[in-house]
């Protein structure tokens, strides 16, 4: 599982990087970023980008990095999809196929063999964390923003065992109501919505999915993709609440969808993942 620096840049006293690996999940190399520490390594953050986004676009807009270093926290931050590949309507919208992973296991054909980004986190970069970066197996927390947020909530949720925290700025909260979820889901998994609800974080709360740590989600007032019903943080937080799954959404008057939103709030994620995991 050898992995290739491919830049490094000294940043608030610890270090930057970009790194590349053939990925034994996607059969694709696939390219993630770090910040680590320059003090003792406290616990990860596995960081989960939304759609059209890369390695690169939490690294670098986040305002995430002098947070880490103050906490001891490295963060690691992989691309949204495999990449490099010609699969049926891959690459003829923003939302489906490159770039859009959405986080699930695919069951569709050519999708099976490649679109595998939830084994992709949730085994082969959790284990890269604990080999390539001497992370211990219970000091892992996993976080992200929109496609991402979805992402971070259902691996949280269905491995409470690997992931200590979980936090989401805007996530796609309830995916199958939501036509970004249902236009991923229909291309990756299949007509068979019961296929869904494994990765429909309202729907895992609903048939008793927990994690043992309060759940943070901040969600921007003016985002345009919660006013059109993309995002239905309110279907999530009103499961959690009747199943007793602890949640605390803060609902951001005048923030919107952007980096902009993610790096005014990332410091109070960071220290809600420090918390968990020292």
């Amino acid at each position: 599982m050898a992995i290739q620096e491919l830049k490094s840049h000294k940043n608030f006293g610890g270090k930057t990087q970009f790194w590349e690996h053939e990925s034994s999940t996607t059969k694709t190399k696939m390219k993630f970023s770090t910040f680590t520490p320059s003090k003792e390594v406290k616990g990860a953050v596995i960081w989960l980008s939304g759609l059209t986004c890369t390695d690169e676009n939490f690294i670098t807009k986040a305002g995430a990095q002098a947070h880490l270093e103050e906490q001891g926290l490295m963060v690691l931050c992989p691309d949204t999809s495999p990449r490099g590949l010609n699969l049926p309507q891959e690459h003829d919208s923003y939302d489906f196929g490159s770039g859009a992973g959405f986080y699930v296991d695919a069951v569709t054909d050519g999708y099976k063999d490649h679109y595998l980004m939830f084994s992709y986190v949730a085994n082969e970069l959790h284990q890269i964390l604990q080999t390539e970066f001497n992370v211990p197996a219970n000091k892992i927390s996993i976080m992200g923003h929109s496609m991402g947020g979805h992402g971070a909530l259902i691996l949280g949720l269905r491995h409470p065992e690997k992931f200590r925290s979980i936090s989401a700025f805007a996530p796609i909260a309830n995916p199958m109501l939501a036509p970004w979820g249902q236009k991923a889901f229909a291309g990756y998994l299949g007509s068979d919505q019961s296929k869904w609800k494994t990765y429909d974080a309202t729907e895992l709360v609903k048939s008793g999915s927990k994690h043992p740590h309060q759940i943070l989600i901040d969600q921007g007032a003016k985002d345009e993709f919660y006013e059109k019903k993309q995002l239905l943080p309110e279907n999530f937080e009103s499961v959690c609440r009747e199943k007793n799954q602890a949640v605390q959404v803060n609902l951001r008057e005048g923030y919107d969808h952007s980096y902009y939103f993610i790096a005014t709030f990332i410091e109070s994620h960071i220290k809600h993942h420090a918390a968990a995991l020292k």
